[in-house]
């Protein structure tokens, strides 16, 4: 099979997406019924480089190589010869000679789109300034399981129109799902993601208009890693746009809210919130685990049988 990277979720088509959702579903399922005796990838190492930090992505990678009997290596550019100026296209081709694929955590989208053309095995995007795809996988998981097919439904953005944004107008696109992005004027995401995803997205500046009759409801925090220094600026632009109860009850009754983590409560969200039973956020953090232990079966092996 061809080397496949999984950089946005362009990278993979409609059908391959709903195959990796319905497969993440059976390993889920199989992994509380069973244990981890399915050990697809024995011997098979995974690189993580992290240029940014983790606790879930980490975490969720590392437990997935073990659970399928492979390795997952930690790499940091304080550990690596990236972090004193190697070029990236002869790391992706080093590592390319010892590992199996390779997920990356960075802030440069282009830097990673050059280190998979560069690279022989596939390589993960665990998130970028621009895209995180993975955790995408796990939202439409979670919201798949808990309530069917999510073709034809509506789901809301509320916040800064940054990477997350940008992976959910993908997902609109992807799985056939309406989303309305709902951002202070300024925060907008990016014109041409947008225009690409044409009549599935829609933009908004009013979350009360936004948040009426929605399946689902979603946000991230207002200033981003490498964003800290414009927090008093964020907060005061973003005032009334927090994510409460309140909001939450403009949406259809069985709606949901999903939050990627970590959350300032408080501040993108009321500080009770993630107590409330519409907020799934633990089963949709935990998904990650599940979602990713699917991609990385079908990069490496490609879509196998329902039983396994």
């Amino acid at each position: 099979m061809a080397t496949r990277h999984f950089l946005t979720l362009l990278d993979l088509t409609p059908d391959e997406l709903h195959y990796l959702i319905q497969r993440a579903i059976t390993i889920k399922s199989n992994l509380k019924a069973q244990g981890p005796r399915y050990t697809p990838l024995p011997n098979r190492t995974l690189a993580m480089i992290f240029e940014k930090s983790s606790t879930r992505t980490r975490v969720s990678f590392e437990t997935a190589m073990a659970q399928f009997g492979g390795h997952a290596l930690f790499l940091s550019p304080r550990d690596t010869q990236l972090g004193r100026g190697e070029p990236i296209e002869d790391t992706a081709r080093v590592l390319a000679e010892m590992v199996d694929a390779v997920m990356i955590r960075t802030f440069s989208h282009a830097g990673l789109e050059t280190f998979a053309k560069a690279s022989d095995v596939p390589v993960i995007n665990a998130l970028s300034d621009d895209y995180h795809p993975c955790q995408l996988l796990a939202d439409v998981m979670t919201w798949t399981e808990l309530r069917g097919s999510v073709k034809g439904r509506t789901a809301v953005w509320i916040g800064d129109g940054n990477n997350m944004c940008h992976s959910w107008i993908n997902a609109a696109r992807q799985f056939g799902f309406h989303l309305r992005v709902c951002c202070p004027k300024g925060y907008e995401p990016r014109a041409d993601i947008m225009a690409a995803a044409g009549d599935q997205v829609s933009l908004m500046h009013d979350p009360q208009a936004a948040a009426k009759d929605a399946d689902l409801i979603t946000t991230d925090v207002w200033a981003s890693m490498g964003q800290e220094e414009e927090q008093a600026k964020r907060e005061a632009d973003f005032a009334g746009f927090q994510v409460t109860e309140a909001l939450l009850d403009s949406a259809k009754p069985d709606a949901l809210f999903l939050h990627c983590l970590p959350a300032h409560r408080g501040e993108e969200i009321s500080h009770t919130l993630l107590d409330d039973p519409r907020a799934v956020v633990w089963q949709e953090a935990g998904n990650r685990l599940h979602a990713q232990k699917a991609l990385i079966e079908f990069l490496l092996l490609g879509k196998v049988s329902p039983q396994a």
